[in-house]
């Protein structure tokens, strides 16, 4: 199967590649594909003419989507619209990648696939956008929520602490922001699994299991990286905001229930495990 990923060159994307080496796959970063331009889009996928596009290209910019949310919406809802738009003129299938962060953070039990959303950010309304206008434009759509991603070789949330502990100074994480920490590694397996079993259309939550606050996470990397010696404090968001912090407002609790997927038999492993193998192998590849 010819597989087309946009995004391939992020995080999730390189994970895909791996994951899916058994297919034919093609992976297009923004260098080869701007999501937010249709004739982009057309050319590409009329190019590879896939059977399945898996759109995992997204502004995932926070503080620039708060700040510039027209051009949030371009790129992460309507360049979900301008891929579903092509796949159903080909006949491919689509997956596209969404959030945790669609749902205001009300519940205090995991979210569920059919649970009402209420997005807080303007990051999260455009991916609920996206959301949208994927599926109402291509009926054979996949929209998959994940949550927290980390993978090797990016930028992420556990590259970020380890470089902030290197500093010396004293680290601050909130309790009161609760998800699961997701390994794009177990994330693409799981993807691998949904298309050999032709999962139906609709919409998936996929993370690994558990759920962590950021200042559990943290915690949990310093301790895993030999550094469990570093000075972390607990704090709520109001206390970061005091402190002179602006960001996006977060849901304090999204936790996503894997309920369609695991009755597929697509299920990841718990959080702590994927992430102790993620330093693991990060340490091994420094030591080679």
């Amino acid at each position: 199967m010819r597989i087309l990923v946009t995004g391939g060159q992020g995080q999730l994307g390189s994970s895909l590649q791996r994951a899916l080496a058994a297919h034919d796959v093609v992976a297009l970063g923004h260098a080869d594909l701007d999501v937010a331009n249709s004739r982009s889009v057309d050319d590409a996928v009329a190019r590879y003419e896939p059977s399945l596009v898996i759109h995992a290209a997204a502004l995932t910019d926070t503080g620039r989507c708060e700040r510039e949310p027209a051009v949030a919406r371009a790129i992460n809802g309507i360049g979900a619209e301008n891929i579903a738009k092509a796949c159903r003129r080909v006949g491919a299938r689509l997956i596209a990648i969404s959030t945790n962060e669609v749902f205001d953070g009300e519940k205090t039990s995991p979210y569920l696939e059919s649970d009402a959303t209420g997005p807080l950010n303007a990051y999260a309304i455009s991916k609920l956008d996206g959301e949208w206008l994927a599926a109402a434009a291509c009926p054979d759509t996949l929209v998959v929520r994940v949550a927290w991603l980390y993978g090797s070789g990016g930028n992420n949330f556990v590259e970020k602490v380890k470089v902030a502990a290197a500093s010396g100074r004293p680290l601050s994480f909130v309790t009161n922001e609760v998800a699961t920490p997701t390994s794009t590694e177990d994330l693409a397996v799981a993807f691998g699994q949904l298309i050999e079993r032709k999962a139906p259309a609709g919409i998936y939550h996929l993370t690994n299991a558990g759920e962590a606050s950021r200042y559990d996470w943290a915690v949990e990397i310093l301790r895993l990286a030999g550094l469990a010696d570093v000075t972390i404090e607990p704090v709520t968001a109001a206390e970061l905001a005091a402190r002179g912090y602006e960001g996006p407002r977060k849901p304090a609790y999204s936790v996503l229930a894997n309920t369609r997927a695991a009755a597929l038999g697509a299920r990841l492993r718990p959080w702590r495990e994927a992430l102790a193998a993620y330093i693991e192998n990060a340490r091994i590849a420094t030591d080679v």
